[in-house]
């Protein structure tokens, strides 16, 4: 099991890797992270190499008995490359480009990033292609991190109006058919003539924004491929990962796409930032880990873990003793096999200073040093289970091109896509059932449950998979704003919504409305939730009832006559359809329900107590964690404030 730190000596001077490194195995740590921000230190003037500082550091590793996961530099280019080629740079949408001096400020449509960039990892992998010590490559780092998955410069404009020219087959006739761009008058006699969708008087066309989405993640996921494609011709066997960072499912970056060109998908786990004044909810962290997990649907590494307060210009909260490390327990428990810290000492020098690390700049041994030195002597005794892979019932789908469709067209000002899986994902964590967050490409075979959250773009693949896993006895849960638009992005012509989904749910939808209230409304429960009042929000469709029981009406005057929630089964199968956003009481009652429909044992626990199961038939073992601040007790155990206890079973 690797554990260890990111460590970044050419940072520091170079008298202390010594004393650093022997710090690292005090505290338990195998392995070093290096390299991944250090192109100059490689490459100090153009075409000149020299390895030597790094292989100081290896050496220096290999004495000490420590691993290397080494990374390509590209995510932070030499102040020689801008100013040789300062059309490197992105821009903003407003054609300014942006400085030198941050990071990820290249355009991925760049040839010389591509160029310089295969130079230099060309240059590092033929030197280091024999090193053992060197168990992994990282390529770049946090794709499309901090708005680096945009830019409008020149040459995306080209690049845009190719890859429009690919999926149109070069005929601009059909490109204006399928936008629809008779409106507004908008039809293009050449692809030349189609514009970024940059800042306009009210909106672009919704068909040439979800194009444009899909043509950033193109852009980015192809440099992964480059980078992947590189190092696999270089070195034997290597094994590659990127640091995927958090919030992939707001990004114009594909994930799932991205995923495919790696061999680890690795995580920057940050539960809390620079100006927040708590950290994320236990169950919104573990969404988080559930999503890295997905991506290839198998466990993952964690490249960044947080110890201390962080921050660029503002830091943030400063975690309480033992819930940095109560966090590192959760990652193992869904699904982390390998963690490194960010960082073994923070900077002194440079944008990360309040980025806090294991030691501060004071270069003192603290609690957080103990911390990190605890945790790394006591999960090794677990690898045998927590290195097993994890078997859930129960899958959340997300579709990217549905939430860029939300992100072009938010058609709420409440509706935040990823915030309505984690409520529905909430009422499964809070009865301890594993969930497991996949793409729509994933199979869905296997499976109990599977919830469909505004999957709003029809895909005919992926109906035939959903009609597929109900016929095959399986649970699926659709919600508001399901099967409303088609892969372009338009309205369907003369079909009535969810298009596709109506006869598996057995209800149409005769009018929607955007609401400002998360509780906007009452809804009235029936049959067996006779009895029960519950609010809706966000977003409501007005459900007529074909072939289905209404499990919940809508409560308000003009609508009474409505279905809210329904529930159709169909041979083996079930289809519930919820037609609003739910308060959080009345969606765990339902999931609830659904979870006893399916036979899938919970345990109760506490509020902000969390029970995990891994483990196979070598080592089984059951992990209570207390996010709390305060002591709990679950299943007859205690737990001091952020105390995680692990029982062999």
């Amino acid at each position: 099991m690797l554990l260890g730190v990111d460590y970044y000596p050419e940072q520091w001077d170079p008298a202390r890797m010594e004393a650093d490194m022997d710090t690292i195995r005090e505290m338990g740590g195998n392995t070093i992270r290096i390299a991944e921000f250090a192109w100059h230190r490689m490459e100090p003037t153009e075409g000149h190499y020299d390895f030597s500082f790094f292989d100081r550091v290896l050496a220096m590793a290999r004495e000490k008995g420590l691993q290397v996961i080494l990374g390509t530099p590209t995510a932070t280019i030499p102040a020689w490359l801008a100013n040789k080629h300062p059309n490197i740079l992105s821009q903003f949408e407003n054609g300014q480009p942006r400085a030198f001096g941050g990071r990820h400020v290249c355009c991925y449509n760049s040839p010389e990033l591509y160029d310089y960039s295969e130079k230099i990892i060309r240059a590092m992998a033929g030197h280091y292609q024999n090193e053992r010590l060197v168990v992994a490559w990282q390529i770049d780092n946090e794709i499309g991190h901090e708005g680096s998955d945009l830019c409008w410069c020149p040459r995306c404009r080209e690049a845009f109006r190719q890859f429009l020219r690919r999926r149109f087959g070069g005929d601009i006739h059909r490109l204006n058919d399928v936008y629809g761009t008779a409106f507004w008058s908008q039809e293009y006699n050449d692809f030349d003539e189609v514009p970024l969708p940059a800042p306009t008087v009210t909106t672009h066309n919704p068909a040439l924004r979800l194009d444009w989405e899909r043509f950033r993640s193109e852009t980015l996921c192809r440099f992964l491929d480059f980078q992947s494609r590189l190092l696999r011709e270089l070195i034997p066997n290597p094994l590659i990962l990127h640091d995927f960072p958090g919030g992939g499912l707001d990004k114009h970056v594909n994930y799932t796409q991205a995923a495919k060109y790696l061999d680890i998908a690795a995580y920057n786990n940050y539960p809390v930032w620079g100006g927040q004044k708590e950290p994320l909810p236990p169950h919104e962290i573990a969404f988080g880990l559930d999503h890295i997990r997905g991506l290839k649907q198998q466990n993952f590494w964690i490249t960044e873990a947080i110890m201390g307060a962080q921050g660029h210009d503002v830091t943030g909260y400063l975690p309480r003793p033992n819930q940095a490390r109560l966090w590192s327990w959760q990652s193992m428990a869904h699904g982390c096999e390998a963690l490194l810290y960010f960082r073994y000492r923070g900077a002194a020098k440079g944008a990360e200073q309040f980025c806090y690390g294991i030691l501060d700049a004071d270069n003192r041994k603290g609690r957080k040093f103990y911390e990190v030195q605890s945790f790394f002597q006591e999960v090794p005794r677990y690898a045998q289970a927590l290195e097993a892979p994890i078997q859930s019932s129960v899958a959340i789908v997300y579709d990217y091109d549905s939430l860029a469709s939300f992100r072009i067209q938010r058609q709420s000002l409440l509706l935040d896509c990823p915030a309505e899986m984690k409520k529905l994902y909430k009422a499964f964590y809070d009865r301890n059932v594993s969930v497991d967050v996949i793409p729509a490409e994933a199979d869905l075979s296997g499976y109990k449950i599977v919830l469909l959250p505004q999957l709003t773009v029809t895909k005919p693949e992926f109906l035939s998979k959903a009609e597929r896993f109900v016929r095959e006895g399986g649970v699926l849960v659709l919600t508001y704003r399901t099967g409303v638009k088609d892969p372009d992005n338009n309205l369907f012509f003369g079909k009535v919504l969810p298009v596709g989904y109506a006869g598996l749910a057995g209800v149409t939808v005769a009018e929607t409305e955007s609401l400002q209230d998360a509780n906007a409304f009452p809804i009235l429960g029936e049959g067996a939730f006779a009895g029960t009042e519950g609010y809706g929000g966000v977003f409501r469709d007005m459900l007529e009832v074909q072939d289905a029981d209404v499990l919940y009406r809508y409560g308000d005057p003009f609508y009474r006559s409505f279905a809210a929630v329904t529930r159709r089964r169909q041979g083996p199968g079930t289809v519930y359809y919820l037609g609003c956003s739910l308060d959080e009481g009345t969606t765990a009652r339902l999931m609830e329900a659904v979870l006893s429909e399916c036979g899938i044992e919970t345990v109760s626990s506490p509020e902000g107590m969390e029970i995990v199961t891994r483990g196979g038939a070598e080592q089984r073992i059951r992990m209570l964690m207390n996010h709390n601040a305060f002591e709990a007790e679950a299943l007859g155990v205690k737990l001091p404030p952020y105390g995680c206890v692990i029982e062999i079973l």
